[in-house]
């Protein structure tokens, strides 16, 4: 896009973080933060001081706080004063843009800096006090806290909770079936249903809102009642009233609009949304070139530059008609206070890409997030869909039925967007006030209120935004802790809440109530975004959140080591986390952080005739006598198949995997009977065996000849042996015509491909490398046919 004068090199991320063994923040100077460069950027920051060395440096890293914080670093890293004019901000990867960012450069944003640095050090001060203690009252590993991801796993325990606690109240409707009399005008016309809806004036319950002042009918006698009654009155229609509705089309989306849009519409998780956007975002390749697709994904914004209203408005005129084109281009408001509007909504960055033109060039899951964000935009831009509703009111004696329908008379919008969200009932004759009609039919119907639903991803986004917890960049993330800790499971698209979650819930509800209480993190949020527009000093709003939670902090019960009564604390060797006195090295006291009760299992060994328990090894669980040294009898745990091993005959258990994959072991350690696959009832003709559940069945025993041995587990490479010899490539035939863009890539990117030129044999890892380089120079070399060819 910018042609050979400049040479575009990437940071892969965050190169500097606060270290990761210590607290790296010091609280006495004003939280004064020691940055490190992560040990696996320690080449990409050489490899970038090299490359910029003696030539001016333009920084175009994402338009976000943590963008401007990973330039920032950079710039330091590199030598560079970041008030100088080195930072280029752009919100979509095309040419126009780009080239017009670049030639604007501006000093990096100090204030956007201090908002993450705040956000860090506020996470840091979080996580490493509160995530050891909650490994030490839970015993259990890798456990962790936050201000937001605490706060949403408050959100799914308590909505669980209300769940279980909700008491059903019954309640009884009556359904019923009129048509016009024989003596109306339109006596063959077709029955439309209507529902019981006054009772002398008084309104019936149907399970929403206030019961004060309606008729809750609670028995089923109560509704047989009025419906014998409702059969023998005589009806006319009382009143009729018919309205045009207009449905206005939703906004662009914003980042926590687009996660909910793709959770239900296409069944994606927060995480998997985002990841998807990332790369339409920064580019496809096209047979113009590569090119992003979309605006930048994270953004609480619904703004739109005039440039592209007009586009869009362009392309909905010739693809839809003028009649779907409003007077004027549509502008939206941000419903909520606090909205930082630099960036715009999330939008293709030329509506006139349709998604059945880039279709070939992406997979579908791209096509379909692609395709669900242009057509959301241009919906947002077109016209209002009209809606025809009627209303009937059916009067016999004092019951009073309603009937209500509506007809879609113009799609407007819907016509991009899709009308599968839509619920229209069936539309009603407008009949004349006074028409006498007829009860063809009325049931009683039982009904119950019901609980609110579970969270799914769709609904947890909403909820945090609305309650004003976390941001668009915080959101996808939170949710992939909290699954990725095992505080949520997924069942479905809902989320529901671990034994674990729960009790890590109650625990901080109990000891740090602010720490889970929605207004303060709210409140966070809001303090934050003053740092960001450069209100309020950070270290200050640090102190805010952090004074509150070292009271909090102080008032927890320490737990004391058993030989000197000092505290325990939480230690990590090379063999991982375990307890260890503080009083260290005078008191050498320690003991392992994952302490588990051996289990009774209710079976008596099978040689001593003592209880049996379920313990914990290093190798997972097993089953071993309660009388141990005594009695050394052990075998393996698992659930028993109710068949028998074909080796040794004894019991078949199923194991799991680490990666939850089932497979058969026999119970007997003496025993090396081990299959992937289920034991079939169908024996081998030749051997006897039981056939194992590959295919139509397939012969487990070695010594058989209709045996397969790809049946057999693999074994494990010896000592000294790797799983795959080092690969001989052919070298790539374009090799001379790709030299000269050589030096664009890193050193080792460029070792590896020299290796592949000279016909070298590479290691796995080498081989991939160079095939990804040789990916990168063939793009280069692309772009610069083009380049030339316009020249």
């Amino acid at each position: 896009m910018l042609g050979p004068g400049y040479e575009v090199r990437a940071s892969r991320g965050h190169v500097a973080d606060l270290p990761e063994r210590t607290l790296g923040v010091d609280v006495e100077r004003g939280f004064a933060p020691t940055y490190e460069v992560k040990k696996d950027k320690k080449p990409v920051v050489e490899e970038l001081k090299k490359a910029a060395q003696g030539k001016r440096l333009l920084i175009a890293t994402d338009p976000d706080r943590e963008g401007e914080a990973i330039g920032w670093h950079v710039a330091r890293l590199l030598g560079r004063d970041p008030k100088e004019p080195i930072r280029v901000e752009f919100h979509e990867i095309t040419p126009r843009v780009v080239r017009e960012a670049v030639e604007k450069p501006r000093p990096i944003d100090q204030n956007l800096v201090d908002a993450q640095q705040a956000r860090r050090v506020l996470d840091r001060l979080l996580g490493y006090n509160l995530s050891p203690l909650l490994s030490l009252e839970f015993r259990k590993r890798a456990l962790s806290a936050g201000r937001v991801q605490s706060v949403a796993l408050r959100l799914v325990v308590e909505r669980e909770e209300e769940i279980e606690t909700f008491q059903p109240e019954v309640y009884w409707v009556l359904e019923g079936r009129f048509q016009v009399a024989p003596s109306g005008p339109d006596p063959e016309g077709t029955p439309f249903p209507a529902r019981l809806y006054e009772v002398e004036g008084k309104r019936l319950w149907t399970g929403q809102g206030s019961k004060e002042g309606k008729l809750h009918l609670k028995t089923e006698a109560e509704a047989r009642a009025l419906a014998e009654e409702a059969g023998r009155a005589t009806y006319r229609v009382a009143q009729v009233e018919v309205k045009e509705r207009r449905k206005s089309p939703p906004p662009p989306f914003t980042t926590s609009t687009l996660q909910q849009a793709a959770s239900s519409r296409l069944g994606y998780t927060a995480s998997r949304t985002m990841r998807i956007a990332q790369r339409l975002y920064e580019g496809v390749d096209l047979p113009e070139g590569t090119v992003g697709l979309i605006t930048y994904m994270r953004t609480d914004s619904v703004r739109v530059s005039p440039e592209a209203l007009a586009l869009a408005r362009e392309v909905i005129a010739e693809r839809f008609g003028q009649a779907f084109l409003p007077e004027a281009p549509r502008v939206y408001q941000n419903r909520k206070a606090g909205v930082q509007d630099a960036h715009e909504a999330i939008r293709p960055t030329d509506p006139r890409c349709t998604p059945e033109s880039v279709r070939p060039y992406l997979s579908e899951e791209e096509y379909r997030l692609y395709d669900l964000i242009w057509r959301r935009f241009l919906a947002s831009q077109m016209q209002d869909a009209l809606y025809e509703q009627t209303a009937l009111l059916c009067q016999g004696g004092r019951l009073v039925f309603r009937a209500s329908g509506s007809v879609l008379k113009f799609e407007g919008y819907l016509k991009a967007w899709g009308r599968e969200e839509e619920e229209e009932a069936p539309p009603v004759p407008a009949l004349p006030e006074g028409t006498q009609v007829q009860l063809v039919e009325v049931r009683p119907e039982k009904r119950a209120t019901e609980p609110p639903p579970r969270y799914t991803d769709a609904s947890l986004v909403k909820t945090m935004e609305e309650l004003g917890i976390g941001r668009p960049s915080t959101y996808a993330p939170t949710l992939e802790t909290l699954e990725k800790r095992g505080y949520v499971e997924r069942k479905g698209r809902t989320l529901l809440p671990t034994p674990l979650g729960r009790q890590v819930v109650h625990y901080l509800k109990e000891r740090f109530p602010q720490v889970v209480a929605y207004e303060f993190t709210a409140r966070m949020e809001d303090r934050l975004d003053q740092v960001e527009e450069g209100k309020a000093p950070w270290p200050q709003v640090v102190w805010e959140f952090y004074e509150p939670f070292l009271k909090e902090l102080a008032q927890v019960p320490k737990k004391l080591c058993p030989n000197c009564g000092r505290p325990l604390e939480l230690k990590v060797s090379r063999y991982g986390q375990f307890l260890g006195c503080t009083g260290y090295p005078e008191c050498t006291y320690t003991e392992p952080l994952e302490k588990k009760e051996a289990e009774p299992t209710g079976e008596a060994c099978p040689k001593c005739g003592k209880p049996l328990l379920r313990k914990a090894g290093r190798y997972g669980s097993f089953i071993a006598c309660s009388g141990y040294p005594e009695c050394d009898y052990t075998r393996d745990d698992g659930t028993p198949t109710g068949q028998a091993c074909p080796k040794c005959g004894g019991r078949l258990l199923e194991k799991r995997s680490k990666r939850g994959r089932p497979y058969y072991k026999c119970e007997n350690k003496d025993c090396d009977f081990l299959s992937f696959y289920p034991l079939l009832e169908e024996r081998c003709p030749a051997c006897g065996w039981p056939l194992a559940g590959k295919g139509e069945g397939a012969c487990l025993n070695p010594a058989c000849p209709q045996h397969d041995p790809r049946l057999l587990p693999a074994k494990a490479p010896t000592q000294g042996s790797s799983r795959k010899k080092p690969q001989a490539p052919t070298p790539p035939k374009d090799w001379e015509a790709l030299k000269p863009f050589l030096p664009t890539l890193l050193e080792a990117e460029q070792k590896a491909l020299e290796a592949l030129a000279q016909g070298k044999p590479l290691s796995e890892e080498e081989a991939k490398l160079a095939k990804r380089a040789l990916f990168k120079l063939r793009m280069r070399k692309g772009r610069a046919q083009k380049e030339a060819i316009k020249a």
